[in-house]
């Protein structure tokens, strides 16, 4: 099989059940997923199975539902039975982020994306989930979706946040706070 199909050369693409341009906010939202989902494999790949063996699975986990995610908004016409995201992704990323949440220290200020290389990343996955989040709500302003991709991105930012935290934890590096935050978070944590 070739890789390449030549049907996308003056500018559209297949998606389930016809064809749209390249630029349409059907492709835009699963395309972004799409980048996140590269950036989620690069931080993988900086996790030694030592210190991190249950967040590269955590994150495999969760490069399988990206696609899912991507499948559930790639149909011309939305097609309930056959949704892939369901309420209990959301649900098991809320768990992973209290058990990681743990370990974290208090958090009191804004902090800035960094510290660990690691840490790095997955801040530049919380951020590209972001954006991956608003063009899918941009494309439920006009199409019917699958509510459901919208909250697991959603709450997979925040566990990107937290993770982050715990990658430069386990790594030996502090956070770095944004020194003009005052303490703006109410930490139960002590």
């Amino acid at each position: 099989m070739k890789v390449y199909t030549r049907t996308g050369d003056k500018g559209e693409t297949s998606v389930i059940g016809g064809r749209v341009l390249k630029d349409d906010d059907q492709v835009e939202a699963y395309g972004t997923i799409d980048e996140l989902n590269g950036f989620v494999g690069q931080a993988i790949s900086m996790m030694d199975d030592e210190h991190f063996a249950d967040l590269k699975a955590e994150l495999l986990e969760i490069q399988h539902e990206l696609f899912d995610c991507g499948a559930d908004l790639a149909f011309v016409t939305l097609s309930e039975g056959k949704f892939k995201v369901h309420p209990e992704m959301v649900e098991r990323l809320e768990q992973w982020m209290d058990i990681h949440e743990e370990g974290n220290p208090a958090l009191e200020k804004f902090i800035l994306p960094g510290g660990s290389l690691l840490s790095s990343t997955l801040h530049v996955c919380r951020t590209v989930c972001r954006r991956a989040e608003r063009r899918v709500v941009t494309l439920g302003q006009h199409k019917e979706i699958n509510a459901d991709v919208t909250r697991y991105l959603n709450r997979l930012s925040d566990y990107f946040f937290v993770i982050a935290r715990t990658a430069n934890v386990r790594s030996g590096v502090a956070d770095i706070e944004y020194v003009r935050s005052q303490n703006v978070f109410s930490s139960k944590k002590k």
